[in-house]
């Protein structure tokens, strides 16, 4: 073993034994939409005498999350996401409509002192116009207080306790204590209080939270008159339950928040529908992967089956840099992680080619050699399609959210682990093989000492396919008018991400009509209800925004036609919202475009860049067309998957361009199309085994991967056929005509 092969193995040994020590010992976070749970995304709102700026947002989250603590949620996480938005995600949490309840309240505690009782006359709605002002609120019995300024607010509670007394009858009460000045301060108010004479009002104190007294109390004949209640304690009575005392508790010690908040979205996915996603996607995964490796190693033999191991070292390793940077895995990103399995194949697939030239042209005399030169020429390819990737994964990162963003990271972390693997463990498996004396007198047991089934053919027949470039634009743009057509005719249909109301997923037991549904709704006041089936026995209903009353009356409405239906899934847009992700992904699309536009004229020509640029929208405006023509809702998942698309489609053109770049220099006289022609044979075989094995992952993902990921694997399939038509018969014909054009 020479010295680099052995430095390589050491630096593959080490963080494969760090990556099993982070992966057995530090687990993976699980998204809602896996675990089951409920995500609340707040905006907090100025009002007359604050501003809704950053600070306030940030005090705003800390009181959230003293009230979240206190509900009890298992491992709740609470994160500002820009000045004015909070995400709070609750894991296990099935009643959104509570939580955003309590979330949301001002909660804004103040102690009063108890004027007298209003004339019937007097407005009990708000303050009376004569100053001082004393404001009328209603007791617990509805009667009229004139209540003073307010002597103590919730700043000044130190805690409140939900209690029960079982010996006094008074039943589920709250006690309140106070700290600092409001010690004095209720010593004080209770003490002018206790100069009253016993059945006056003003013997009595009203707690008021919200505009609403809660409890309004004489103060004990026990306290003296001046002196007060001197150890700040007091204790709020009614007819409390066990839930409304220790909500009551809640809000006390949680205090005011600094703005009011709004619930821009909400989302909510029930624990079982989480368990299958993570049941469908494990199954589609072992299959895929299954399909994948027995691909490899039929095509590529000892060497497949070498890449197969390091396939294996590849998810040890993307599961331990998950879990190292702390990312949370969602539906999404679950799916990028499987299709990374299937992009990891790649950087293998383009080693073994080019080391199958380099050993049919007899330019390397042994295997091993052959590798070597096989890594050393693949390398800029491999670097320049998996960049393209990255920038994809990156931009995913930056300008989307929630889910998508966690696709974003896995496939980012997939992309730049499937380089180590390829290049370093593979590597090493592959040259430590080659030079083994049985291996070195059977060169065939390799896999690279022929040079495969499809290289074969297309050399015998040696198609010509740059002679008429034109033909096949023509074609190019008869498929795009096709499917921008279908953009035109039915109109694209936006998710709720994007246009923002509510989407109701429920589970049936039997499959039901959504004609019947339909007209269901349309007679209950929702005529412009969209009702979809989905999976065997699953229902959606999309609407625009509703209240929790409106959403109670559409899930009745649903469960009365078909028996046990159960809610498994809830997601609440506003439009403000909607509009801001759906301005998002218009512009991560411009910027997608720009970038990869950016970096392929860096690296190569012009020409080059803006023909794959140019294969690249051919693609977009296709997958979207069928898109279109389909009914099917383009969502943030679909957006994931037309990124990633993006990036499939450059890295095709990418590793045909390396190509033709490396041929041009060896006959810069050579026409264009003459050095196209010989870069599509000699990359096509690369192309077609990559595709096959990306197809079996995504694949299995449709039909396997449940609901929540067929509409997924599908752009990703149609995506992949497309991009793989595309490089050759859209990239290279522009290239070729812009170059005829310069006269080059």
């Amino acid at each position: 073993m020479n010295r680099s092969l052995r430095v390589r193995a050491l630096l593959a040994l080490a963080v494969l034994a760090v990556s099993l020590f982070v992966a057995v010992t530090v687990p993976v976070r699980l998204g809602l939409d896996l675990s089951g749970g409920t995500q609340i995304v707040l905006e907090t709102r100025s009002t007359l005498t604050a501003d809704a700026d950053g600070e306030a947002t940030e005090r705003t989250l800390e009181v959230l999350r003293g009230r979240i603590d206190a509900l009890g949620v298992a491992e709740p996480t609470l994160v500002r996401s820009g000045e004015r938005r909070i995400i709070v995600e609750l894991p296990g949490v099935q009643d959104p409509e509570k939580a955003a309840a309590v979330l949301g309240r001002t909660a804004q505690l103040t102690i009063h002192p108890v004027l007298g009782t209003a004339g019937a006359g007097e407005d009990t709605s708000r303050p009376l116009p004569k100053r001082p002002a004393p404001r009328v609120l209603p007791d617990e019995s509805g009667t009229p207080l004139r209540l003073g300024p307010a002597a103590l607010t919730g700043e000044h509670v130190e805690e409140a306790a939900a209690r029960f007394d079982q010996d006094g009858g008074a039943g589920w009460h709250v006690t309140v204590g106070f700290e600092g000045a409001g010690r004095d301060g209720w010593a004080r108010l209770t003490g002018e209080a206790a100069c009253r004479p016993a059945g006056d009002p003003a013997r009595r104190i009203a707690i008021v939270l919200d505009d609403k007294v809660i409890s309004s109390p004489q103060v004990d004949p026990s306290v003296a008159c001046g002196s007060g209640i001197a150890d700040g304690a007091t204790r709020i009575t009614g007819s409390f339950g066990p839930e409304e005392a220790r909500e009551l508790s809640l809000l006390i010690n949680g205090g005011a928040l600094p703005v009011p908040v709004e619930t821009v979205e909400q989302r909510t996915v029930g624990a079982s529908l989480g368990a299958q996603a993570i049941t469908a996607s494990a199954w589609a995964a072992a299959l895929g992967t299954a399909l994948t490796a027995l691909f490899i190693v039929a095509v590529y033999r000892l060497l497949g089956a070498l890449a197969v191991v390091a396939l294996l070292c590849y998810g040890v390793l993307s599961y331990a840099a998950l879990a190292a940077l702390g990312a949370t895995l969602t539906l999404p990103g679950l799916a990028g992680f499987v299709l990374a399995i299937g992009m990891a194949v790649d950087a293998n697939v383009l080693v073994f080619e080019r080391a199958r030239e380099e050993y049919a042209a007899r330019r390397a005399p042994s295997v091993r050699s052959a590798l070597t030169a096989g890594f050393r020429n693949a390398f800029s390819a491999i670097a320049d399609s998996n960049i393209t990737t990255l920038i994809a994964a990156g931009l995913l990162f930056f300008l989307a959210s929630g889910p998508v963003r966690g696709f974003g990271v896995t496939l980012g972390i997939g992309v730049l682990v499937s380089m180590f693997s390829a290049l370093v463990i593979t590597r090493v498996l592959a040259e430590f093989a080659a030079g083994r004396s049985g291996v070195r007198r059977r060169p065939r047991l390799t896999g690279i000492a022929a040079t495969g089934v499809v290289r074969d053919r297309l050399a015998r027949r040696d198609p010509r396919l740059m002679r008429h470039a034109r033909r096949w634009l023509a074609a190019s743009a008869a498929v795009l008018a096709l499917a921008a057509s279908g953009i035109a005719v039915r109109g694209v249909d936006l998710g709720v991400e994007f246009t923002g109301g509510r989407l109701v997923e429920y589970a049936t037991t039997d499959r039901v009509d959504p004609d019947r549904v339909r007209t269901a709704l349309a007679d209950a006041g929702f005529p412009r209800a969209v009702v979809q089936t989905s999976g065997d026995s699953g229902l959606t209903v999309r609407t625009g925004v509703l209240s929790d009353a409106e959403e109670a009356e559409v899930t009745g409405t649903v469960r009365a036609l078909a028996g046990g239906a159960e809610k498994v899934r809830d997601e609440l847009v506003g439009p403000s919202l909607g509009e801001e992700l759906r301005r998002s992904a218009l512009i991560a699309l411009g910027l997608a475009l720009a970038a990869q536009l950016v970096y392929l004229a860096a690296r190569f020509r012009w020409t080059f860049g803006a023909a794959a640029v140019t294969a690249l929208a051919h693609d977009v405006v296709i997958l979207v067309g069928v898109f279109a023509w389909l009914g099917k809702p383009l969502d943030g998942v679909f957006l994931a998957a037309l990124l990633t698309v993006i990036g499939y489609s450059v890295n095709d053109s990418v590793v045909l361009f390396d190509r033709v770049r490396e041929l041009a220099r060896k006959a810069p006289r050579a026409p264009l199309g003459g050095v196209a022609d010989r870069a599509i044979l000699q990359t096509l075989p690369r192309t077609v085994n990559t595709g096959m094995g990306a197809a079996f992952i995504l694949t299995a993902l449709a039909v396997l991967g449940g609901s929540s990921l067929t509409d997924f694997a599908l752009a990703l399939l149609i995506g992949l056929a497309v991009g793989t038509y595309s490089s050759v018969f859209t990239a290279a014909p522009v290239a070729v005509e812009l170059a005829r054009r310069r006269g080059r």
